[in-house]
């Protein structure tokens, strides 16, 4: 599920539901949800990721596990009414539970990681709205050491305070539960030391507050789920007590 910023509502794509993949598409205008009628709808899916474009004003969805559990590496744009298959010359290798998002620094979306046939992936590829481009700040074209580790299930929002996009945790290939935090400057990752961090998780929630100038992290997985609060103000993340919280949740699964 994304924000269009073009239509200015939610969309919600595809998941699975009782041993059914899904590939229906449904819009939240802030109080209704309604089943759209595309004449074009991009395969069943679970585990795809989905994000706004606001340089092109593109909807995207890239991948995601489809019918038998195969890894789709497709990428389509909603126009507001219908699904179009894109056609870019190059594109990532298949994958599930990556993660995509829009850095605002660079007016490109970025796709970090996943599930891919071969294993849990660390590439980063950047769309410029008609084209994948493979990129990690150092010219090399696989996945490089200078990346976060693979995973899959990492929570990645955008950061304006700081104008870096922020990844958190996932799951790891040897390490259940991952806690390191990364930032994207637009070229190249950067692992920080913050004094305080949250425990390991996969599947969180995360998303920019305007009002505070922070991300807020919530919930996720680790062995149960979490539902604990966490706000990134640049350097440290800070643990949360509201009076009131969701339920322990993993809003990504």
């Amino acid at each position: 599920m994304a924000y269009d910023g073009v239509t200015k509502q939610l969309v919600l794509f595809g998941g699975y539901d009782s041993n059914t993949w899904l590939d229906d598409t449904w819009t939240w205008n802030g109080q209704t949800w309604t089943q759209a009628n595309p004449a074009t709808s991009p395969p069943a899916r679970d585990f795809s990721s989905l994000a706004y474009d606001g340089a092109s004003g593109q909807l995207l969805l890239f991948g995601g596990q489809g019918q038998g559990g195969v890894n789709l590496d497709d990428s389509w744009s909603w126009t507001g009414t219908d699904w179009t298959k894109l056609s870019p010359s190059a594109s990532p290798p298949g994958r599930s539970n990556g993660d995509l998002a829009y850095d605002s620094s660079i007016g490109e979306l970025v796709l970090f990681g996943g599930g891919g046939d071969a294993g849990y992936l660390n590439d980063t590829w950047t769309w410029n709205g008609s084209m994948w481009n493979q990129v990690d700040g150092s010219g090399c074209t696989t996945a490089c050491a200078s990346s976060p580790p693979a995973r899959v299930g990492a929570t990645m929002a955008f950061d304006a305070s700081t104008n870096q996009l922020v990844l958190f945790g996932g799951e790891g290939w040897t390490v259940p539960s991952l806690n390191d935090t990364w930032t994207w400057d637009g070229t190249s990752w950067t692992l920080t030391t913050p004094a305080a961090s949250p425990l390991g998780r996969n599947d969180a929630g995360m998303g920019y507050d305007a009002a505070t100038g922070q991300l807020v992290l919530f919930g996720g997985y680790n062995n149960t789920a979490l539902g604990d609060t966490w706000t990134w103000d640049g350097t440290t993340w800070t643990q949360a007590s509201p009076s009131t919280s969701p339920p322990p949740s993993s809003p990504r699964r």
